[in-house]
């Protein structure tokens, strides 16, 4: 198992530090929290819930020091989806599925894997989920009356303006009330805890001024219990893990890459190194039990965790500070949690959504009209109209063919003039006007793999339609040669040797010749045809020749190859 130092060396000081943090933190999550729950379809205090076993489970277990951990706005379309189509119940098992997964990601060290997936489809399903949000607060904002969450976005959007008529002036007024204090209170009152301040703010005026005007979180959920959650394992069968499998594995590939992405921003900070396996594993574990107490799916929340660092906490224990205040908050004062109103937590997510939109990055991407272009419209557009699973497969796809299609453009095949080298022990550079018609050398230049083997094997045999009796092929610039490669070389050595023909290897490195050895290749041109010079290739190519049936050295009258001078006229060229 792994080490884990995060412990040691705590003196009492850094002990006072992590409880500052943790108490911070923990007023910035119980807001966030709710408002997370409340836009997935649930009840709030599930957010509060997972916020309290997450968090705590994750500084006991994870791979970072500062990893602070709860529901995030990443997870809300997924989750509102399953809550819709398959009910609460089933987003508990979704969710514990999705742990497990990650575990085993953890557990089978695939924690680098994460960060190969292109930015252009993260920055892409992010931003959908940021016009999600976005968009599924408008209602809470305004007050309207009769809406129904929908699946998709096409029918909350129509349902929006069916019922613009059913406006709420009482809660436009305490939505702007929150939306002002979200943004001017951080610039004037930096270390005022602005979440907090823009729900307490907004709840007072509505209280005092015109109560039962506007929704409420008691009004519409029957308030928060004050008490801890109670245990209960879902029922999982085997045609539930059927119907949710694909959602759960969407879960845990959100939860693993924001949580590592978390952990990176955290290393940034405080030049500390995270483990990124025992990171997903811990996660793992949090997701596994969060869902037997009610709790949602959650992952290492980058704004909490930068909010950690940034009040001074120096170990785990400020994660585990914060579960500890949630908790205690939540049995002291979760009644009065049932006078806050809808409006107040409507203007808190459209500002997360407008952090997590990356819009600058996604503009830049799309201003590029390539390939990422494509794949990062895709994923934005099957987010909003789809869901983010569907999304995540195709942009993944599409990222994998444009991948694929920059690599086969990368490699180059060109025929080139050797410079002639050696004999009787001297050295000529001189490059010849005319080719050897008998002997053909092609640099090979980038990956030889499947998207490229075929436009290899077909570039070189229509090149070599004259038929030469020695092909060389320089291959110092080929990276891999994978098994589709080394088949389509097969292939054309094949075919040339039943021409007649010859065909010699230079400067291939040791990756390619152990695939060539692998594949028989090796035993295939032969061991005396394989060289480390190009030089030592075209000397030995030049002697198989027939200088008898050479167009060139025939004609001029020569006995050997116009492409080598005796030692006489090497004298007088000089």
């Amino acid at each position: 198992m792994f080490k884990d130092d995060r412990f040691k060396g705590l003196t009492l000081d850094d002990l006072k530090r992590d409880l500052v943090a943790g108490v911070t933190v923990g007023i910035v999550a119980m807001p966030l929290g709710m408002a997370f729950a409340i836009a997935s379809g649930v009840s709030p205090e599930y957010g509060l819930y997972t916020t309290i076993i997450a968090g705590l489970l994750v500084a006991l277990l994870g791979g970072s020091r500062f990893q602070v951990a709860g529901p995030t706005g990443a997870f809300i379309p997924i989750l509102l989806a399953i809550v819709l189509q398959y009910g609460y119940e089933n987003l508990l098992i979704a969710g514990f599925l999705a742990g497990i997964m990650l575990l085993l990601m953890g557990v089978f060290k695939l924690g680098q894997l994460i960060k190969y997936i292109p930015r252009s489809v993260t920055i892409g399903f992010t931003a959908g989920i940021a016009v999600i949000i976005f968009s599924g607060q408008i209602g809470d904002f305004l007050g309207l009356e009769g809406l129904e969450k929908k699946e998709y976005f096409h029918q909350n959007m129509i349902q929006l303006a069916q019922n613009l008529d059913s406006i709420n002036i009482f809660s436009v007024l305490t939505a702007v009330i929150g939306l002002l204090i979200v943004i001017f209170i951080p610039k004037f009152f930096p270390r005022v805890p602005v979440l907090l301040v823009a729900l307490i703010v907004p709840t007072v005026i509505a209280v005092i001024f015109f109560p039962s005007k506007v929704a409420t979180i008691g009004s519409a959920f029957g308030g928060i219990p004050q008490s801890l959650p109670t245990f209960k394992f879902p029922q999982i069968t085997w045609d539930k893990i059927l119907m949710l499998w694909q959602p759960a594995f969407v879960i845990a590939m959100l939860g693993g890459i924001e949580s590592l992405l978390s952990a990176v921003v955290s290393d940034g900070m405080t030049g500390k190194r995270h483990n990124s396996d025992r990171e997903l594993m811990g996660q793992g574990i949090a997701n596994m039990v969060t869902p037997l107490f009610g709790g949602i799916p959650a992952t290492g929340a980058i704004a909490r965790t930068a909010t950690n660092i940034k009040s001074g906490a120096v170990s785990p224990f400020s994660g585990i500070f914060q579960s500890v205040f949630v908790l205690a908050t939540l049995l002291l004062f979760a009644p009065y949690a049932s006078a806050i109103p809808l409006a107040a937590m409507a203007p808190i997510l459209m500002v997360v959504a407008y952090n997590m939109s990356e819009y600058k990055s996604f503009a830049h991407i799309l201003k590029l009209k390539s390939g990422d272009s494509l794949v990062l419209a895709t994923t934005f557009l099957l987010t909003v109209f789809v869901n983010l699973t569907m999304a995540v497969q195709i942009g993944l796809l599409l990222a994998g063919i444009s991948f694929i299609k920059r690599m086969s453009d990368a490699l180059d095949v060109e025929e080139v003039i050797p410079v002639m080298t050696k004999r009787n022990g001297l050295t000529s550079s001189e490059e010849y006007d005319t080719t050897c018609p008998q002997l053909s050398f092609y640099t090979i230049d980038g990956p030889l793999f499947f998207g490229a083997a075929d436009r290899f094997e077909s570039t070189i045999t229509r090149s070599i339609n004259k038929r030469p009796k020695v092909l060389i092929l320089k291959i110092k610039n080929v990276p891999m040669l994978d098994a589709t490669g080394a088949a389509n070389l097969e292939s054309l050595i094949t075919d040339f040797h039943n021409m007649g023909g010859t065909t010699l290897i230079s400067e291939a490195n040791k990756d390619v010749l152990d695939m060539l050895k692998i594949t028989g290749l090796y035993e295939k041109v032969g061991h005396e045809h394989i060289f480390t010079r190009s030089e030592d290739a075209v000397d030995y190519g030049l002697s198989l020749i027939s200088v008898e049936k050479c167009t060139v050295c025939s004609r001029a009258g020569r006995t050997s190859c116009q492409s080598f001078k005796t030692s006489e006229e090497l004298e007088e060229s000089s």
